[in-house]
């Protein structure tokens, strides 16, 4: 028969072996990052590589930047916003939603003309006069929102620059985020999509048949800061963003990293 006394230690070691997890989970470090939806492939690897090396794991939440950057507007709890173009970074700051002293011109993308893989259309010389609207037959145009989202801003702003705004406007199908869009061409469901190079390099239902050119729109750039009331694991997460292995992933998707690796 056991003893009162090894009643209790018992009681004790079990104790201490079911609290050991919890303790651990009290002490484990996360931050909540806000990402552009283009980024999700990349940044995944990008945060695995991250958490490997500082143990801090980090929770993403990816969707168009504008829906994002409204999200931590409204109190969300991110710790990082990561934009895909400089026009939300600035309504944060004008906001005071991020710290300014943070925020970094990360990565850069290109403007693509995509189709789904077993399309007829196999190539398209993009430029003033285009006929899209022709090439897009009875069928729609699918890129982000262009009054909101940057994919579908920078695709409107080449249009016009291009001079075939007015005959496509009426066949934009536009999306809550480049995603969208991607998945829209990828099942056949439109024939064109304005989206990144880096979103048609992940999804194999698409092709590439044309490239905007780069002085048709505003340069595509990702900035990135530290909210204003991140954690601050904040702080060592942008400069891993920062190091040799996050730009050995992101130029492995196909991102122009316009940030000298710090290590």
């Amino acid at each position: 028969m056991l003893t009162r006394t090894a009643i209790l230690a018992a009681m004790a070691a079990a104790f201490a072996i079911a609290a050991a997890p919890a303790s651990a989970r009290a002490e484990e470090k996360t931050i909540t990052v806000f990402a552009a939806a283009s980024m999700k492939n990349a940044l995944d690897d990008v945060d695995a590589a991250f958490t490997r090396q500082s143990s801090i794991k980090v929770v993403a939440s990816f969707d168009a930047s504008s829906a994002l950057m409204k999200q931590i507007e409204g109190g969300a709890p991110a710790d990082v916003f990561v934009s895909a173009d400089l026009k939300w970074m600035d309504y944060g700051a004008r906001k005071k939603l991020i710290q300014d002293d943070t925020r970094i011109n990360l990565l850069g993308n290109t403007l693509v003309l995509i189709a789904p893989k077993v399309s007829k259309i196999e190539h398209v010389t993009i430029a003033p006069g285009f006929d899209l609207a022709k090439l897009a037959g009875d069928g729609r145009i699918a890129t982000g929102d262009v009054t909101a989202v940057p994919v579908g801003i920078y695709a409107k702003a080449a249009l016009e620059k291009l001079g075939v705004w007015p005959s496509v406007e009426p066949k934009m199908a536009m999306t809550a985020n480049v995603r969208a869009a991607l998945v829209l061409v990828a099942r056949g469901e439109a024939p064109l999509g304005i989206v990144y190079s880096t979103d048609a390099k992940v999804e194999p239902g698409v092709k590439v048949v044309g490239m905007f050119p780069e002085d048709s729109h505003d340069p595509i750039v990702y900035p990135v800061a530290a909210t204003a009331g991140a954690k601050p694991e904040a702080k060592v997460y942008l400069a891993f963003l920062r190091s040799q292995a996050a730009k050995s992933i992101f130029e492995a998707y196909g991102f122009a990293v316009l940030m000298k690796p710090t290590s």
